[in-house]
């Protein structure tokens, strides 16, 4: 078996749907969907996936517990799930037991700008080559311009 793995970071109900969706949530669901049916279905070997759920804190489209924690995609057997309440999904979680310092990571799945960029540092930090897809991981907009200012959104 080769080794590779196939990383879902923060693909959880809340974030892709309702009203705090992420921007082109739709777009980019059908592009993780895409990948991952690949990977589960297509690739020859097939990499080991991996779904990272974040725990929300209260008020979040991800809170812990609620219905946008759940996870997007259903694991199948064989794929493991690993609950995170830190950006790096390294940190504090057994994700480093799973996956070996020399092995192949596509990542897919939220924040561009918090979790995938913490993840993905902290894996190239521990010798593994990741890979990122165009159009399969996103962020939310953070700042508007008002009055020739910037502003964080609510």
């Amino acid at each position: 078996m080769a080794n590779r793995f196939l990383l879902l970071l923060d693909v959880q109900e809340g974030m892709f749907t309702g009203k705090k969706a992420v921007p082109a949530a739709a777009q980019v669901r059908h592009n993780i969907n895409a990948i991952l049916n690949h990977a589960r279905y297509k690739a020859n070997p097939p990499p080991q996936i991996i779904h990272v759920r974040n725990d929300g804190g209260s008020g979040e489209p991800d809170e812990l517990g609620t219905p946008g924690w759940q996870l997007l995609y259903k694991p199948l057997a064989g794929e493991d799930v690993i609950d995170k309440s830190k950006n790096n999904a390294f940190a504090g979680t057994e994700l480093g037991t799973l996956i070996p310092a020399d092995a192949e990571i596509v990542v897919v799945g939220l924040q561009s700008d918090f979790c995938v960029l913490a993840t993905c540092t902290a894996a190239l930090s521990r010798g593994n080559t990741v890979l990122l897809i165009r159009g399969s991981h996103t962020t939310f907009d953070r700042l508007e311009v008002l009055h020739g200012g910037c502003h964080y959104r609510p």
